[in-house]
């Protein structure tokens, strides 16, 4: 973050000091987590379902904190927030437990601040990321081919919401060049509200899904709400656009911007040729653009991520990258987030793919058609382990019914079916493919694990996927905890 005094901090929000004269500088980062604070840095105060940021104001500060950002009087200096009136609060901001909307003063008091910083970057170039899955991948796979053209500036994992933005936001400096921002969304105007925060030069939509089906209503509602980032960006401003989904493709009439698609159809200006994937499923394939074409292979798992390295591809030569210095980035990223198909090999040999960040039918498609890829021709059995998509509304049986029957079509040897709220997927399998013992519904995911330890053998490859709440990552580290895994 750039320094700034409290008093600074307090104009920019539009709050009062409280126990502070404004001098005191801010010359380290934002934290909303008192036991990350760092000394020289400022602590956000936000109120949550089971603590409240307010009660650690104090220790924030013994611990090295300049001040507090709060919605009210603390023991310690503090820049205090002005309240939001009860009609002015916004569903973009609500938090659980926050009874009184102190935590939504919070969050735009820090989104105020945010925008202050951006607005004194004037060298920053903001690139925003947003699609029903594969936001994170795309995210990481971004800041990797910019990082060696100049500092850039990423959020860990899928800091993507009202508050998780504008602190990523705030850890960009006067030395950053690069600013890479992931945009979720629960309604329509969220991710209208987060351009406001940081206004992106560059907005790439992946994917129209079934992600949040059931807050959304529809996918029409869903296009909707992702089509608030290309309406955001300005004249000189660039939207990359998925060219083969249909949804998204017509947002080109919706932004000011210049589009560049991408995608496989033949008129997409950053287009894939030729892919083809290994025995591990990473792919291969033939990166076209108007600079000519290089061949490249990913060192990831699943050809789904083609896509993705079209979106970040297209991204890396906007902003002044070679079409051989992409291939070359490409063909050396690294899986950096967590659980999002990390591959590992246990002891006894056997494959676990932890993919159980989250899940929506799309995701959950792209994972199986991976598993069954890399199994395909081995000695060893394909195992999906598969809990609840979590907020898909009314389609909420027809979506686990059609990942069931996917299931038996791409010759999954063995699914495990872990929750009843996910029992759809086991039924339609069972219907599907006339199956015993190949498809199996257990209650949770000690059930699960005791069923894989009791009869996986070496070769044998181990999806495990659901939506986050249902903690089915716990799956792939039981199988691995103690056993010596390697990670790939």
């Amino acid at each position: 973050m750039i320094r700034l005094s409290l008093a600074d901090i307090a104009r920019a929000v539009g709050g009062g000091l409280h126990r502070a004269e404004g001098s005191e500088i801010v010359s380290a980062g934002v934290e909303f987590d008192s036991r990350k604070v760092e000394t020289g840095g400022l602590f956000v105060a936000v109120p949550g379902e089971r603590v409240d940021g307010h009660d650690f104001a104090a220790r924030a500060v013994a611990d090295g904190a300049v001040g507090v950002l709060a919605a009210r009087e603390v023991d310690a200096p503090a820049v205090l927030v002005p309240p939001i009136p009860a009609a002015e609060r916004s569903s973009a901001l609500a938090l659980a437990g926050d009874v009184d909307g102190s935590g939504e003063a919070v969050l735009a008091g820090l989104a105020k601040l945010a925008r202050h910083v951006v607005d004194r970057l004037p060298q920053l170039a903001v690139v925003g990321v947003t699609g029903s899955s594969g936001k994170t991948s795309t995210k990481d796979l971004i800041a990797q081919l910019l990082e060696p053209m100049g500092p850039t500036v990423a959020p860990p994992g899928s800091f993507n919401n009202e508050l998780g933005h504008p602190w990523t936001v705030l850890r960009a400096d006067e030395t950053t060049k690069h600013l890479v921002l992931e945009l979720s969304a629960r309604g329509v105007g969220h991710i209208a509200n987060l351009c406001q925060v940081a206004p992106p030069r560059i907005g790439v939509v992946l994917n129209v899904g079934h992600a949040h089906l059931g807050e959304f209503g529809s996918q029409e509602a869903v296009a909707q709400a992702k089509g608030e980032l290309p309406e955001s960006l300005p004249a000189d401003g660039v939207a990359v656009l998925n060219g083969d989904d249909p949804l998204v493709a017509a947002m080109a009439e919706r932004t000011r911007a210049r589009v560049v698609l991408v995608g496989e159809r033949p008129d997409a200006h950053v287009r894939a040729e030729d892919i083809d994937v290994d025995e591990q499923a990473r792919p291969t394939f033939t990166l076209v653009t108007a600079e000519g074409s290089a061949r490249v292979t990913l060192p990831l798992f699943g050809e789904h991520h083609v896509g993705n390295a079209l979106a970040a591809a297209a991204v890396a030569l906007e902003l002044g990258a070679s079409l051989d210095e992409v291939a070359e980035r490409l063909s050396s990223v690294r899986r950096v987030s967590a659980r999002r198909m990390e591959v590992s090999e246990s002891a006894d040999g056997v494959t676990v793919v932890n993919d159980a960040y989250n899940a929506n039918p799309e995701s959950v498609r792209a994972a199986l058609k991976t598993l069954a890829a890399m199994t395909r021709g081995r000695p060893g059995r394909a195992w999906a382990v598969l809990g609840p998509m979590a907020e898909l509304g009314e389609a909420d049986v027809e979506a686990h019914d059609e990942i069931g029957r996917l299931a038996v079509r791409l010759n999954i040897d063995r699914l495990v079916v872990v929750g009843e709220q996910a029992q759809a997927m086991h039924q339609a399998a069972t219907l599907e493919g006339s199956w015993g013992e190949e498809s199996v519904l257990v209650p949770d995911v000690d059930a699960a694990v005791a069923l894989l330890r009791a009869e996986l053998r070496p070769g044998d490859v181990v999806l495990t996927k659901a939506s986050n709440s249902a903690g089915m990552w716990r799956v792939a580290e039981a199988l691995l905890t103690g056993a010596g895994g390697q990670t790939a």
